[in-house]
């Protein structure tokens, strides 16, 4: 499972990082909300069919809908409209490398409210280099207060694509916290997080005019595929996946992989201009992935000594058993 969930996290790297060049053609036709709204649109068509065939969604699973509702928020609403917001006034490949400061977001987060993973010298290492490469890319000491200008970057879209970023950082702890130990399929987790963005969308777009999109077959098809059936079915039930097998932070930095995929596919398809110091950063980049994912690690279960009655008997205690031990040794010191 350890193999395929590294396999996952590479699929999903790519997918995502395509993400950005297909927001930026849609972007010329549609504003974009109705960017995210279509997006989410044609990735909950084929998902909820694809479940109901697999016979994956229940009534009964609504009692956790408040939990559904939290995550189309953070990782489908805000996360999808601010980044379409972004990338309509950045360089797609400029879009695509900001996205990278998710982990960042993630690593704080789980700080503050995951008890279970802990950071190394190593995985703060990591992520210090990695977000250094995201600020090489960036250039914020280049900020340009209108659109892209020359050598700069728009104030307004960076700041989207920051809001974005925190926005999908945040879920990833959340996810890790309060959807994995409901133990449903990443399909059904899908399936319900994709169709509440969707409902919401659905009464807050205004939708006059969003068929010119489809006047560019080259468009419509990235956005429709691209964004839709990959970028949001597919990409979630991987999403779901990856947390569940690697934990939040390492699952987390599957983000850094779309910065690199936005510039190659910048320059290829479009011919953004790539500068040595952009090098540089893929560079840090993808070393800080490294570092990050082998640094990180759950709390070693012989930090919290076992109860008296429980030592010599060669088994190791749940989580909840370590918790009431370490309570007990406090208030056994207190005293």
């Amino acid at each position: 499972m350890k193999i395929l969930a590294y396999l996952a996290f590479v699929l999903l790297g790519v997918v995502w990082g395509s993400n950005f060049i297909f927001m930026k053609w849609a972007a010329d036709y549609i504003a974009p909300q109705q960017i995210a709204f279509l997006r989410v649109l044609c990735g909950f068509v084929p998902l909820v069919i694809f479940a109901v065939l697999r016979r994956e969604v229940h009534l009964r699973d609504m009692r956790h809908i408040h939990h559904f509702v939290v995550m189309a928020l953070l990782a489908t609403a805000i996360y999808y409209f601010a980044f379409a917001k972004g990338t309509a006034l950045l360089l797609s490949s400029v879009a695509g490398m900001l996205s990278g400061a998710i982990p960042l977001f993630a690593f704080v987060t789980a700080l503050l409210f995951l008890r279970d993973e802990r950071p190394t010298v190593k995985s703060l290492c990591g992520v210090a280099l990695g977000f250094a490469g995201v600020v090489l890319i960036a250039r914020p000491w280049q900020i340009d207060a209108g659109q892209v200008g020359e050598g700069g970057v728009s104030i307004a879209g960076t700041a989207y694509m920051i809001v974005g970023a925190l926005s999908v950082g945040c879920s990833f702890v959340y996810a890790r916290k309060f959807i994995s130990p409901l133990k449903l399929s990443p399909l059904a987790l899908s399936t319900y997080q994709i169709g509440i963005a969707t409902a919401i969308f659905a009464l807050a777009t205004d939708i006059s005019g969003v068929g010119a999109v489809f006047d560019d077959p080259k468009t419509a098809i990235g956005l429709v595929v691209g964004l839709g059936v990959l970028g949001t079915g597919l990409a979630y039930i991987l999403y779901y996946f990856i947390v569940d097998q690697l934990g939040a932070v390492a699952a987390s930095g599957v983000t850094y992989l779309p910065p690199l995929v936005a510039m190659a596919i910048g320059i290829v398809l479009i011919g953004e201009p790539v500068a040595g110091l952009d090098v540089v950063a893929m560079v840090a980049i993808l070393f800080g992935v490294f570092l990050q994912q082998i640094g990180w690690r759950a709390v070693p279960l012989t930090t919290i000594k076992p109860p008296p009655e429980s030592r010599g008997h060669g088994r190791l205690l749940t989580p909840d058993a370590r918790q009431s031990a370490l309570e007990v040794q406090v208030k056994a010191s207190k005293a």
